[in-house]
């Protein structure tokens, strides 16, 4: 039988929860245990797939096509198992499904109710498909205290006792604030923390203590007492580098062992760390650097980009350089050449995200002329492939008039909304005027790459599997017209009916894809796609 970490925060939220199971779950990895990370949303919506970025960062699509928590991310980043739709479940999602269950009648008549029917459903979820496991960290969202997540967290304390003192255990992640003016850290919030908690029956067993001085044995040895827990399940979590350090860092503290330990597990051996300390290596030990500008409608909010950035950085570990990041709003550009200029011609390389609405469009059309001009390597994702292509369509095709159906009635929609095509489950059809959640074609399909194509020699491969979530598809209509221009469609669905990826041959470095590769890399498996793009900008700055 699997054995259960729950993962809760308290004092404030963004400490890093997710980040600290993944580093967890990373170190349990290195000593040979089979590992699974799951995240408990508290909010009511099914999934984050039609919130704003500015609202909750990007949606992270997995292979079976579910959009979920940007942490699923970090999970799956640190750990290299893959994430599914099993991992992930709202307070929405589980409601929904009580409240069909019920006008179907499968409740028999009986009042429904938090407890025991919400409970015994996230607990359900909890234990989904875990057999073949050592461990499942569950991170709970949220902060101790808030009422959305009180049915998690009597979850979990019915779960602990279900399953044995043995089986399961609590970790804590609380902040230990520095107050400045009296040159102290406060342990007072921790403490209030930890008895919020213990008075909803989960006694934490490991405390994770986000603080940005270090934390001094007295303190420590205070939180132990007034926290009831030993002195060293008190864990200190400074602020690294960066996120790749964070597993040695927390390893250097003792987390794993303390964990293991409250498990009354003896570690037979240390941890294999050696990915982490040459990935480590790697970042702090540059051999170059390179500038890459991020052209979005986003840029306000990094974590917007969140797996993007992190697929970059991982591009530079391929290549040993660091990579800097310009990020670029694109409303910037409307029509103004001097400011394109100004802000792209310090880049070695330019890169259009995926997007959604008209907003910032013709920025990134502007990019794209310029990259295409100046040979600058481009890298068009999802949305920056179809404005490739309108870009092709108007400049090196004839086609004045070329736009998206997605900003509007056009009279040449060289990209257009997708209402059927092949999935996992046979034909999937939508309707123009249809709900907008869950209904874009997502998570992993295959494509065919032509043999002697760019991409096919960057994967070493003619057949791909990647991921996608978009609504919009490049109009195969204009296909010819397009490779006239010297735009040549190299990467097909398997059916031949949906482009896949487009691409230059005659430029450095151009490919548009309708997937997105970045939520497939790793720091220790980097995206062929991505080590080759910042391979092409590192080509570009030695040119400059």
């Amino acid at each position: 039988m699997a054995r259960f970490i729950f993962i809760t925060g308290g004092v404030v939220s963004s400490l890093g929860k997710g980040l600290m199971a993944a580093s967890l779950a990373a170190l349990l990895q290195a000593r040979g245990y089979r590992v699974r990370i799951r995240k408990f949303d508290p909010y009511l919506n099914v999934d984050p797939g039609t919130m704003s970025p500015y609202q909750h960062g990007e949606v992270y699509v997995t292979d079976d096509g579910a959009e979920t928590d940007l942490d699923l991310g970090h999970y799956e980043r640190f750990t290299g198992v893959a994430a599914r739709q099993s991992d992930n479940v709202t307070s929405g999602r589980i409601y929904q499904q009580i409240i069909q269950r019920e006008r179907r009648g499968d409740y028999l008549g009986a009042t429904v109710q938090v407890i025991p029917h919400v409970t015994d459903a996230i607990k359900a979820f909890a234990r989904d498909q875990t057999d073949d496991l050592d461990f499942v960290l569950c991170e709970i969202g949220g902060t101790v205290g808030d009422i959305e997540s009180l049915p998690f967290i009597e979850a979990i304390r019915q779960l602990k006792n279900e399953v044995g003192r043995g089986n399961a255990i609590s970790v804590h992640v609380t902040l230990v604030p520095y107050i400045a003016a009296a040159g102290e850290l406060k342990t007072k919030p921790t403490q209030h923390s930890v008895r919020e908690l213990a008075a909803l029956g989960v006694q934490p067993d490991v405390l994770v203590c986000r603080c940005e001085k270090p934390l001094p044995p007295s303190e420590r040895a205070k939180i132990a007492l007034f926290c009831n827990v030993p002195e060293g399940a008190v864990i200190p979590a400074l602020d690294a580098k960066s996120i790749y350090a964070v597993p040695l860092q927390y390893h250097a503290e003792g987390l794993d062992s303390e964990v293991l330990r409250a498990f009354g597990i003896t570690p037979s051996s240390p941890p294999d760390l050696s990915r982490w300390t040459e990935i480590v290596d790697r970042l702090t030990n540059p051999e170059g650097e390179v500038t890459v500008g991020v052209v979005g409608k986003y840029v306000g909010l990094q974590d917007a980009y969140k797996s993007l950035n992190e697929a970059l950085v991982h591009g530079g570990i391929a290549n040993k350089v660091k990579v800097n990041i310009r990020w670029i709003d694109a409303e910037l550009f409307e029509n103004d050449d001097a400011e394109i200029a100004a802000q792209l011609e310090p880049c070695d390389a330019i890169l259009v995200p995926g997007a959604f609405g008209e907003r910032g469009a013709e920025g990134k059309i502007a990019s794209v002329r310029f990259a295409r001009e100046r040979e600058i390597p481009y890298f068009g994702i999802c949305f920056g492939m179809q404005m490739a292509c309108v870009e092709g369509a108007r400049d090196l095709a004839g086609i004045k008039e070329a736009s998206s159906t997605e900003f509007g009635p056009t009279t040449e929609p060289v990209v257009g909304l997708i209402t059927e095509w092949m999935g996992r489950d046979g034909l999937q059809k939508r309707e123009a005027e249809g709900d907008l959640g869950g209904t874009m074609r997502l998570g992993a399909y295959e494509a065919k790459l032509a043999g002697n194509s760019v991409v096919a020699s960057i994967y070493g491969d003619t057949t791909i599997h990647e991921r996608h979530r978009h609504r919009y598809e490049v109009n195969t209509a204009y296909k010819d017209a397009l490779e006239k221009g010297g735009l040549v469609f190299s990467g097909m669905s398997p059916d031949g009916m949906l482009p896949e990826i487009v691409e230059r041959p005659d430029h450095p470095w151009f490919v548009g894809v309708q997937f997105h590769p970045e939520l497939k890399s790793k720091p220790f498996d980097p995206h062929p796609l991505f080590a080759s793009f910042i391979g092409a900008a590192v080509k570009q700055s030695r040119l400059v």
